[in-house]
């Protein structure tokens, strides 16, 4: 299966939401806001996204899962988006302002999968916590 840059990143939204076995409302939430808000969907359709969502909750239900959605991922993203990869499935996982032992591990998967080094792993990180802190 060939993917787009935005579906890719898309599969990794839903990954991660979808990580601790429960895709909360605000996790649901910043996935939409990522896709209206980031340049790199500009040219992607909304109304897809349920779409999109269903089409990776398929892939991670197969026999190869997460395996599957990783490397779809990888296979669409240029090395350019490496960091970008890694800073939707944060967004995602920072929305409940609380990571699951399940998300962080999955973080882990992509940065790694990537090839993302740990300084902007943790840049990235940061960034996420200071965008979601409320007090």
């Amino acid at each position: 299966m060939s993917l787009s840059t935005p579906q890719a990143l898309i599969y990794l939204m839903v990954s991660v939401a979808a990580a601790d076995r429960t895709m909360t409302d605000r996790e649901l939430r910043r996935i939409g806001s990522v896709v209206r808000n980031l340049p790199v969907f500009g040219e992607f359709d909304e109304q897809r996204l349920p779409e999109v969502a269903q089409e990776c909750a398929e892939m991670l239900a197969g026999t190869a899962g997460l395996k599957a959605v990783l490397d779809a991922a990888y296979e669409a993203l240029s090395d350019g988006f490496a960091d970008t990869a890694y800073a939707v499935a944060v967004e995602v996982a920072a929305a409940d302002l609380f990571a699951s032992q399940e998300e962080l591990r999955l973080l882990e998967m992509i940065g790694d999968r990537f090839s993302l080094d740990a300084l902007s792993r943790a840049a990235i990180e940061a960034s996420a916590r200071a965008r979601h802190r409320t007090e």
